[in-house]
Formats: structure tokens, sequence, C-alpha cells
């Protein structure tokens, strides 16, 4: 429903964009709407804003805007009056709002993009590195934690007096497979690591080792050993003999016996269909799915080979894996794509990376630094014990010591703000919740540090930008507008069935339509299909539900007026079945009677009452308003914005 917010305040007001407003040292009211006044430069800035054509700069033109105004301006008043600005929705969507509306003044730029962009430039580089794992699970105590962290410390200091580091990872990592291979990862590219890492490996030099590095899975010790050019993707076919339970070297005699009849010019797809155990690809010639470096991680040898391969169509030498004996053909080298090509790719992925959150994380820690962020430990756990299971439920009230109200919570640029304060935010913002009270309460103290700090940024932004305050408030009345449209006129017209038929019984004569065919539309693009169904009607058979799933769409039986349907109008006012053809889609038009003329039924014409009878509230409901908030218009207001928007 808020897609339909954005269009009605464009309808209304105009597109919200970052304009600045020339203000009068001393502008005059325009008019008030209940004690709040409009001021000429509003008016003009909106006028301008959404009439961009010479002839709209008319004195007519300007009268009925003003009026299109004051119309506006009286239901968000009454809406207001309502309370519809106090309810948590409202600031829930204001707050989206003014997030995404602030962007251009802070210089915010998405996480997303940079982290795209920070990803891509590594995907040019491919990086070798080891680690040593010293593992800490995520819910371990502090001090299980300090141990782990202290152990690699300590491995850490061994290397760097001269110990070998492939000697410590066998001897002390958690990675089973640093056991065998002394912690070498081999190379990789972005997004191959969990970000920490990946951070770590693409920030140190050559030959560097570095701290303790805080992942999920514990801290890594980590040196990277070489860099290089990323060498893109490479797509290969192979052909593999699985060695199993089997006698590896029959295996490997049977590999080389094929790669021979492969020198003498045996088809690559004949020997492949023949003898790859490879039972997913051996039909299709062995062809896998392009990948790049890291990707078989499991089998080094594997994506070594295929790597080393250079020309479309060579043909490597059997070689073993854990997995048997394999051969390769290259087919192609892809090189490292362009960003445009990629950049929606990797936005989807990183949008479910683990580095968005901890990128924006680390973006809030600088901005709460930036603004003097304190926090007392002591009043917000006195707070948190409070959390209880009616809290979860949405009913929670303070009970506690009311000295505590008055205690500071948190501060930010040295203003204080009261335990009291965020319990009046508690009590409203609570809602039904499947976490542990005291988890939820945590979670809405974070949501109200965020709103006060966003607070305050904007208020710089005010005082540096005033044209940000006009856009603000465009969105706040269009979400007053909107909300209040809807439970005025929209849900009326659309939900009180009883409502609808008795304006409908009361205005029929409107729905009055010319003679009509009573008819059913299949559509499809299978013309064979068609015809047989088309054959079978007109013998009078029916279709089948499983005939009827395979059509395109079905609509009717209904009435048809003339314009309706292009495809009924094409056949005629014909009784029977007939096909026709209508913008490149096949249509089977089952007519089974004419309608004469006459008033339509409510079911025919159901979305053109439905917009009738909003019509019909929205007056009636204006008229009210007008009663109910006289609008005052100033004379000089008028007369100066008259003569400002129709000078030239």
């Amino acid at each position: 429903m808020r897609i339909k917010l954005l269009f009605f305040v464009w309808l209304a007001l105009g597109q919200a964009t970052a304009q600045t407003v020339k203000e009068n040292p001393t502008p005059l009211i325009l008019f008030s709407v209940n004690g709040k006044s409009v001021s000429t430069d509003e008016f003009t800035y909106l006028y301008r804003k959404n009439h961009l054509k010479k002839e709209d700069y008319s004195e007519k033109k300007v009268n009925e805007y003003i009026d299109l105004l004051v119309t506006f301006k009286m239901k968000v008043a009454e809406a207001i009056i309502r309370g519809y600005d106090t309810t948590a929705s409202y600031s829930k969507e204001l707050r989206s709002y003014r997030k995404e509306l602030i962007k251009p003044y802070i210089g915010d730029k998405s996480q997303v993009d940079l982290l795209a962009h920070e990803a891509y430039e590594r995907m040019t580089l491919e990086v070798r590195a080891s680690h040593i794992l010293i593992s800490a699970k995520a819910n371990a105590t502090p001090a299980d934690t300090l141990a782990s962290f202290s152990k690699a410390i300590a491995i850490r200091e061994r290397i760097l007096k001269g110990e070998d580091f492939a000697q410590i990872a066998r001897q002390f990592s958690d990675d089973p497979g640093g056991k065998t291979n002394g912690g070498d990862l081999g190379y990789f590219t972005a997004l191959q690591m969990v970000y920490p890492f990946e951070q770590a490996a693409y920030t140190l030099k050559t030959g560097e080792i570095s701290l303790p590095v805080k992942t999920r899975f514990g801290y890594h010790v980590i040196k990277v050993t070489d860099r290089r050019i990323a060498r893109g993707e490479v797509e290969v076919s192979h052909i593999i003999l699985r060695t199993g339970t089997a006698d590896d070297k029959k295996v490997r005699a049977k590999s080389f016996e094929i790669y021979a009849q492969l020198q003498k010019g045996r088809p690559w797809d004949e020997l492949c269909k023949e003898f790859s155990d490879d039972q997913a690809t051996r039909n299709s010639g062995g062809k896998l799915r392009p990948f790049g470096v890291g990707a078989l991680a499991g089998v080094p040898e594997f994506e070594a080979t295929a790597f080393s391969l250079h020309n479309p169509g060579d043909i490597s030498d059997p070689f073993q894996s854990s997995y048997g004996w394999h051969i390769v053909r290259l087919e192609r080298r892809i090189p490292v794509p362009q960003y445009d090509q990629v950049e929606e790719s990797l936005k989807r992925r990183i949008s479910r990376d683990e580095r968005l959150q901890l990128a924006d994380q680390r973006v809030l820690t600088e901005k709460l630094d930036a603004f003097g962020f304190s926090e007392q430990n002591q009043a917000k756990e006195e707070l948190l014990n409070l959390a209880d299971t009616t809290f979860t439920l949405g009913l929670w009230k303070f009970r506690g010591n009311k000295a505590l109200l008055e205690r500071t919570l948190f501060s930010l640029r040295e203003q204080n703000y009261l335990v009291s304060q965020f319990v009046s935010y508690l009590i409203k913002e609570q809602n039904k919740s499947t976490q542990s009270p005291r988890v939820y309460m945590a979670q809405l103290y974070d949501g109200f540090v965020m709103l006060k700090l966003d607070e305050m940024e904007e208020d710089d932004v005010i005082r540096q930008h005033p044209e940000y305050r006009n856009l603000v408030q465009e969105y706040r009345e269009g979400i007053l507008l909107f909300t209040i449209m809807e439970n005025e006129v929209w849900n009326k017209a659309s939900q009180d069935t009883t409502a609808l038929r008795a304006y409908y019984e009361k205005n029929k004569e409107r729905y009055e339509a010319g003679e009509r065919v009573r008819a059913r539309l299949f559509s499809t693009d299978d013309s064979v299909f068609l015809d047989v169904i088309k054959k079978r009607m007109a013998s009078g058979d029916s279709i089948t539900r499983q005939e009827l799933r395979k059509f395109k769409a079905v609509q009717g039986p209904r009435n048809f007026a003339p314009g309706e349907s292009k495809a009924v109008d094409r056949v005629g006012k014909v009784v029977g079945v007939h096909i026709t053809k209508v913008e490149g889609t096949l249509y089977m038009v089952q007519i089974d009677n004419l309608v004469p003329p006459g008033i339509r039924t409510l079911e025919e014409v159901r979305s053109q009452v439905i917009s009738d009878f909003q019509d019909y509230l929205e007056k009636q409901w204006v008229e009210a308003l007008r009663t109910k908030y006289p609008v005052r218009i100033n004379s000089k207001g008028k007369k100066f914005v008259i003569r400002e928007l129709t000078k030239n």
C-alpha cells in the first residue's frame, strides 16, 4: 500500500526532490487552516516544483492550485486531530523515509554499493595465505574467549621469533586441514572466505603475520605468502575414472589408454560417453560450469590442471586426485568481467553476506564516537532487569523504583537522555515478541539510541540545508494524507458492500451499456492444442480441469461490452467458438449468447462503481471539513503569489 503513498503524494504535491527554497526575510501568510499557516514561500516552492510548463503560470492555474493545497491541508489537519501522527506505525514509516531523504545531505553512500566495489577490486587480485586457527565458540564464556585469544597471541610470538609457520600449524591449528597442509589455503579471491579473514588477507603485506583475527570460527593467525593478478574463470570438460575400491593401477592404465585414443583423433564426446564415471555430464561431453580460483579448493590438482591449459581444445595429461583419474579439456578462459556486468550479482551476494552487517556496525560505531556517545551501564542494567514476560506480550509497565526514572541513561554531545524518556518509548513501541524479555528490551534500547542519534544528525542538516526540512514536511504530510484517505474514502468504498450497492442502485442509470456478448476467453501459444479444444467444444464437450491449467489465462464467463476485449471485438457478435490472434497471443472465444442493451450489473462494473463511490465520499467529506475548518486566505499573500508566479 505504501507504494500508493508515493504516487498519491506526487499526484497531490509533486515528486519530492532536494531543491533549495528561496525564502523571503519575512514571508507573507497565504492562508491558514485550523490555525496553522501556509506561507507564500511554501506555496511558490511547491508550485514551481509541480508545474514545469510555461502555460501553467497563469492566474487561473495558480488559483486552482491554492484550492488544491487548501483541501490537502484540511485533510492533514483532520489526520492530526485524530492522532494519526502519534501512532507507532506513523513514526516508523516517517523514520524510514527520513533515513533515505537525508542521505544526499550527509554523504551517506550505500554500504552495499561500497562493499560491491570493494569486492570487485579484490576480485582482480588473487591472494595465497596460510592460517592457524584457535577455535572459540560464539557462545563461549569471556574466560574461554580470552584463553583462545591468548593462545593465538603466544603462537604468533613464536612465529615472529623464527619458528616455522607450517610446523606450528600442524601442531596447534584446530583447522583439520592444517594437520596435512601446514595451514596453506592456496589462492583465493573475494567472497570465498568469511569477511574478517578476507579483510585481513587483503590488508596484510606478503610475508606479514597478522594479529589474531576473530571470525565465527575462532581466532586466526594469518600469513600472506603470495599475490598475483586474478586469472578469471575457466570452463572445462572432463572425463573421470573413479578409483574407490577399484584397482588404482588398472584405472590409471585405462585413463592413459583413453588419452592415447584422444591423441589418435577419436572424438572426445564419444570417449566421454563411453568411459566417464560422472553420470551427470557424460552424455553432454563432460562439460562443467565455469569456476574460478579457490572454487575447487578441495580438489587442488583439478583446479591447477584446468588453469594450466591455455587454448580452447587443449587436453591435459591424465592426472590423479582424491576422487580418481581425470583428463581435462579446456573449453574457454573467462577473464574478470567489467564491474557493470557483475554489479547486480555482487550486490545480491553482499546483501546476504555478513560483511554488510559488520560494515553497518562499523559505521554506527564511528558515528556514535563522533557524537560523543556515553552510556550509564548501571542504569541500563537496572532497567533491563525489569523486563518480564509482560514485555513480550506488549503489556509491560514500569514498576521499578521511581528514582530510576530520573537517572541518565546515555548522553549524546553532552545532552542527557533519561530513563523516563526511554520508558515512554518502550510503552509506545512494545509489541508481542518471541524473544526473551531482556533481549527484546535491549533491542528496543538500541533502536531508541539510533532514533536520538538520527534526530541530532537531522538537526545539523536542517541548520545547514533548510530545504531538507521541506522535504521531510512533504513526506510527513503525505503519510498522514494517505492514512486518512485510506480510512475515510478508499476502504469505505471497497469494503462496505451494503453502502456500495446502495450507491449503485441510486446511480445505476450511469452504467447503461449497449448490446454485449456473454463469453469466455482462453489464451495460449499452442495452436495445435487450441485447435483440438475448439473442435471438442464445438461438438458440445466440456474442458477438463487438467486442460484448463494448460491455458495461460482464462476469463469469464461474463458480459463483454465493445472495447473491453480486443479478442472479443475481433470475432464479432456471433454465438459459437472462435479462434483469433491479438498481439502475438492466440485466443479462443466462446460466445454463449448476446446480451441486449440495458443497465450493467454491479458485478460487471464493480471497479467503476467503487471509483465513483470513492469520488462521492471524498466530496462529501471535503464539504464537512470546510465547515469544520474555516479557511482564512490573506488577500495580500494571494496577490503576492499570483504576481510572483505570473510575472514572466
